[in-house]
């Protein structure tokens, strides 16, 4: 999403971007402090920001027919879930909310992602909830899938799972908030164009994961969807939020609102 404004592809007129690669959960606490003008936050997340950020029109990650993965080292049904401990990958992550909406009853154990699988095949815990790149690569290790947030959030709903979203401090006021609209689509659409280029940037931080399977994943998360959410995205990101606070996860009905509306 970001390699055209990281190098120079795009015209950013007066405006000047600092790129500070963090993981997600570690983005959405410092989101929740205010810190950051613009930042990726898991949508999970913004119904805790709602007040202060907006969700920009793209900048999405949506899981369509797929999504953060459930994991264990022996083959387990969705009922054996209940009361296990599970690592997750952070208690404001979109995965998070999906799988307490999947299985209410379950002791959540907070990893660092790129931990979890250890934790797992280690025992410290049952299963392990996996995103990035470990949806792709547990079964090499011998674990077993017990479900697929996205493919259950589907029947579910018949909608995507929104998973992540670029929101703007709203205190920037209207004219500097579509400039900044309009240098990120900007990018996310040169990224598109010239998915080689993208991929060759976004291996730098791709822990290992051979190209193309990393090719893979960014097309399973940058895509149409990234460049504008339509109708249904924005359906599925009111619809999980909705979801999150009927079933007692979310303590506030969170008012979602995109910078365009």
């Amino acid at each position: 999403m970001f390699y055209a404004l990281a190098e120079g592809k795009v015209d950013t007129e007066d405006l000047r971007y600092v790129h500070e690669l963090q993981d997600i959960e570690s983005l959405n606490q410092r989101a929740l402090r205010g810190e950051l003008e613009v930042t990726a936050v898991s949508i999970h997340a913004y119904a805790y920001l709602a007040d202060r950020y907006a969700l920009l029109p793209h900048g999405a990650s949506m899981g369509d027919r797929y999504g953060p993965r459930l994991v264990a080292r022996s083959p387990m049904r969705k009922e054996d879930v209940r009361g296990k401990r599970v690592a997750i990958p952070g208690p404001l992550t979109s995965a998070f909310l999906a799988l307490r909406l999947y299985e209410p009853e379950f002791i959540s154990v907070p990893t660092p992602f790129d931990q979890i699988e250890d934790a797992v095949i280690d025992g410290a815990v049952e299963l392990g909830l996996l995103i990035h790149e470990g949806q792709l690569t547990f079964a090499d290790r011998g674990l077993h899938l017990v479900a697929d947030m996205g493919e259950w959030w589907f029947e579910e709903t018949r909608l995507p799972l929104p998973l992540g979203g670029n929101v703007v401090r709203k205190d920037l006021g209207s004219d500097l908030t579509r400039k900044i609209s309009r240098h990120l689509k900007a990018s996310i659409a040169y990224g598109l164009r010239h998915r080689s280029g993208a991929l060759d940037h976004a291996m730098h931080f791709a822990r290992g994961l051979e190209r193309s399977r990393a090719d893979t994943f960014v097309g399973m998360y940058v895509n149409d969807w990234t460049l504008d959410y339509g109708p249904r995205g924005r359906q599925a990101v009111r619809r999980l939020l909705d979801r999150g606070y009927t079933a007692g996860v979310i303590p506030k009905r969170a008012t979602v609102e995109f910078a365009d509306d």
